[in-house]
C-alpha cells in the first residue's frame, strides 16, 4: 500500500498492486486495473517513488549485476 493524498487534502491507502498507470494532466490521476480513476495531489514523481519503494520492501524489485562484456 502507498498514501497518496487526495485533492481535498485527505490521506488514503492505495494498493500498488492494482495500479495500470499514472499520468500527468496536469493533476496525476492514478487508473487502477479495474478502470477507475483516482486523481490526487501528490506529484508523479512523488507517487513512483512511493511505489518503488515499497516495490523494494515487499521484495518485488530484485537487485541485479551487470555482466560487463569485453568486445575484441
Amino acid at each position: 500500500m502507498i498514501s497518496v493524498t487526495r485533492l481535498n487534502g485527505r490521506s488514503m491507502l492505495l494498493n500498488l498492486l492494482l495500479i495500470e498507470q499514472i499520468e500527468a494532466h496536469p493533476d496525476t490521476t492514478i487508473t487502477l486495473v479495474s478502470g477507475k480513476k483516482i486523481v490526487v495531489a501528490d506529484s508523479i514523481e512523488t507517487v513512483g517513488k512511493n511505489i518503488n519503494q515499497a516495490m523494494r520492501e515487499i521484495g518485488l524489485v530484485g537487485s541485479y549485476k551487470q555482466q560487463r562484456v569485453d568486445e575484441e
